[in-house]
């Protein structure tokens, strides 16, 4: 399955499990593996596997456990600033954002 902006967060969170769980079980390992290799508990995997809103760090552990934790770059890239936006910043980064005003034109 895809996940689209259509599906629920409950079906994207299972959709998660179930992608983690396919590349356990296509290096051939264990639950108990590679939640000693992720630093966390067996039923957590389990958990995450199942789609039972893991956390943000338990996604990392486990990618990291199993070799993809470059798939997060892919998950969630830097956005792109415009040339625009550059010349405006003159070389700053960008801290903090701004309510937009509103508008006053009749």
């Amino acid at each position: 399955m895809r996940i689209l902006s259509t599906a629920t967060t409950p079906e994207v969170l299972r959709e998660i499990g179930d992608r983690l769980r396919d590349y356990r079980l296509q290096q051939n390992r264990t639950i108990d593996s590679l939640a000693q290799d992720a630093g966390v508990g067996s039923s957590t995997v389990k958990r995450a596997e199942a789609g039972d809103n893991p956390t943000l760090e338990t996604v990392v552990r486990l990618l990291r456990a199993l070799g993809r934790l470059e798939a997060l770059d892919a998950f969630l890239p830097p956005p792109p600033v415009s040339p625009l936006q550059l010349v405006a910043q003159a070389g700053r980064e960008r801290q903090r954002a701004r309510p937009k005003k509103p508008d006053t034109t009749p």
